[in-house]
């Protein structure tokens, strides 16, 4: 399953029924799970960790050195993880972490990352999410299960964008979303929930009946933040989503998008 004018390097560790395309080239400390299909001049450097059943298309560039002054060549305290089922489209990159950021980028699982998706060192993303066309992600960037980042899209570096988020196409994202919400322009504004997206990945009529009080609280109600977390504190008991909501804003740094 390996093209015989592919590379790869005799550190490699590859799994059963992997397939790696014509021109690929692939690096020592890579592992690589079963059933990962990589395309023609696809690179990937390591340490670097893919797991199973994962699709890398052509001109990829995975486990690169990060883009960081800071780094200093620590390789080997340096890595990119990335889990199972993921899909990655053409021109995809993606940095190892630096030792400052904590020495890992990692990827969960059942992503679909479209063509020309940058993610830079130390971000961590979640499962299910959607990338589409040049969405970027600066460093230290965290993305929560399910959100989705349209066209387009730049997250500035330490963001964090909160599960079942979505953001529209050339979003600039300078501060944290929070979960449920739907954002756009740049700089972006908050532009209701995303109830759609909640909708399809199951939530209850109840649970998304309740994500609306709660929109309310923290955007119709002119409160401050703080303000915003008391009221809410009183709606937590009755769902998870609630409480998610009410961890995610108190931990804001950078603030939140409003």
């Amino acid at each position: 399953m390996i093209d015989a004018q592919a590379i790869v390097d005799p550190g490699a560790r590859l799994g059963s029924d992997v397939t790696i395309g014509p021109w690929s080239l692939i690096g020592p400390d890579v592992e690589i799970g079963d059933g990962t299909w990589i395309g023609p001049h696809v690179v990937i450097e390591g340490p670097a960790r893919i797991g199973r059943n994962n699709r890398i298309f052509q001109f990829c560039s995975l486990g690169a050195d990060p883009q960081d002054k800071k780094y200093g060549g620590e390789r080997d305290q340096t890595r990119l993880e990335i889990g199972d089922r993921n899909t990655l489209r053409e021109y995809c990159t993606m940095n190892r972490g630096t030792v400052q950021g904590g020495g890992v980028t990692r990827i969960g699982d059942d992503n679909w990352i479209m063509a020309y998706v940058h993610i830079a060192h130390d971000c961590i993303v979640g499962s299910h999410t959607v990338f589409a066309n040049g969405a970027s992600l600066a460093g230290h960037v965290i993305v929560e299960d399910y959100a989705i980042l349209g066209g387009f899209s730049l997250v500035h570096q330490f963001c964090r964008v909160g599960a079942y988020s979505f953001a529209a196409f050339s979003s600039i994202v300078v501060k944290d979303i929070p979960p449920y919400v739907m954002i756009s322009q740049k700089p972006a504004k908050v532009h209701g929930l995303n109830r759609e997206g909640l909708k399809r990945n199951g939530l209850s009529n109840d649970t998304i009946n309740l994500l609306r009080r709660a929109y309310r609280i923290l955007y119709r109600e002119n409160l401050t933040v703080a303000e915003s977390i008391e009221r809410l504190k009183a709606l937590a008991p009755e769902s998870p989503e609630i409480a998610r909501l009410i961890e995610f804003v108190g931990k804001c740094t950078r603030g939140i998008i409003r």
